[in-house]
């Protein structure tokens, strides 16, 4: 009978969690996707760095998302075991409310487990790819970063270019359009094809072939044009812009050989973060408790209110930690032992009424 009772249990738990994972992660996907698109239609970001922007940006998000999945699905099952009346059944069978540890444990650990492994280790490890990824594509140059077919402003915001064809590995171009201003006056130039081309001294070089260049003033008729076999526009180099650097996608190994405020505060936000999935997988325990003469949807009102100041209860540790108002040690702590104690205080509570209304009957 115990190992029927374990195990449905954990087919039930992991079920529900797979669904509500599946659903949350479709979901922050496809919000990244849209802001991504934003940003590659803006021209923040170029259209062959969208999909891997959006992997890492996953793999960044991962961690939150199981950890709401492992309590959603621990409260969502046992609170349909409630609604089902099979607690009565289990209760009447000499299973106890502390009985449901175990099972929930079962399945928690290794939820947490792997959680940890994406806090501590793949979270980082995604942020700073995301980032080199991203300096990577803004220090290509207008033509390497130009997307074929659509309108691009160069970088020093002096040039319009339109390519319509663009072979980076042969460093090719086609139907080249580009408009400038230089001296007061506008020019254009259009070409058949063209290519890059770099100069002794690393300067390099769009060089159009068989092309026309039309040059005046807007407005005016006196415009000037010019057929040309070859014409060189050298392209600009791109200075790299020199960014703070971000410890939340510091390795774990450099926040401890740095043990700085804010090395620490980030440090105790991805221990916490597996800390408190545990914790929570536990508290769903009591929290999934149904008073049919209160509504069947207080208890989750009282959930969700709870995960949102545990969550919040831990931003506001570790902005304590960064500002050294509290030490890492006591900002890890104070939080997570202040739950574990709601944790046991839900339990003797809800024991004490379940044993109460036993003696009655």
């Amino acid at each position: 009978m115990h190992g029927i009772f374990y195990w449905s249990l954990v087919r039930e738990f992991a079920s529900t969690g797979l669904l509500v994972s599946s659903i949350l992660l479709g979901i922050v996907v496809f919000t990244q996707l849209i802001r991504l698109l934003g940003e590659s239609v803006s021209g923040l970001l170029a259209v062959d760095g969208v999909l891997a922007m959006m992997g890492f940006s996953a793999i960044n998000y991962l961690p939150v998302l199981l950890s709401i999945s492992l309590f959603l699905s621990v409260l969502l099952t046992l609170t349909r075991s409630y609604r089902d009346s099979e607690m009565v059944v289990w209760f009447s069978s000499g299973v106890g409310l502390t009985r449901w540890i175990r099972p929930v444990l079962g399945y928690a650990v290794p939820v947490t487990l792997v959680i940890a492994l994406l806090s501590l280790v793949l979270s980082p490890w995604a942020l700073s790819k995301a980032e080199e990824f991203r300096r990577r594509l803004d220090s290509r140059d207008d033509v390497a970063a130009a997307t074929p077919g659509a309108f691009r402003e160069s970088k020093q915001a002096d040039r319009v270019f339109f390519l319509e064809d663009v072979d980076v590995e042969k460093k090719r171009v086609g139907n080249i359009f580009v408009q400038s201003v230089q001296n007061g006056k506008e020019g254009t130039m259009v070409a058949k094809e063209g290519f890059q081309e770099t100069a002794a001294n690393g300067d390099r070089f769009l060089v159009m072939l068989n092309g026309t260049r039309y040059e005046g003033v807007p407005g005016q008729a006196d415009f000037r044009i010019v057929e040309f076999e070859r014409y060189a526009m050298r392209i600009e180099p791109v200075e790299l812009r020199k960014e703070r650097p971000n410890y939340k996608a510091f390795p774990t190994r450099l926040l401890l050989q740095d043990p700085n405020p804010w090395n620490m505060s980030e440090l105790e936000w991805r221990i916490g973060l597996p800390l408190s999935a545990l914790i929570l997988a536990l508290l769903a325990i009591p929290l999934s408790y149904v008073n049919p003469r209160a509504g069947r949807s207080l208890n989750l009102i009282i959930a969700i209110v709870t995960y949102m100041f545990y969550n919040n209860m831990i931003s506001v540790t570790n902005s304590w930690v960064g500002y050294g108002k509290v030490s890492a040690t006591v900002g890890l702590l104070s939080i997570h032992s202040l739950m574990i104690l709601v944790t046991l205080l839900m339990f003797y509570h809800r024991s004490s009424v379940s044993v109460w209304r036993r003696w009655k009957r």
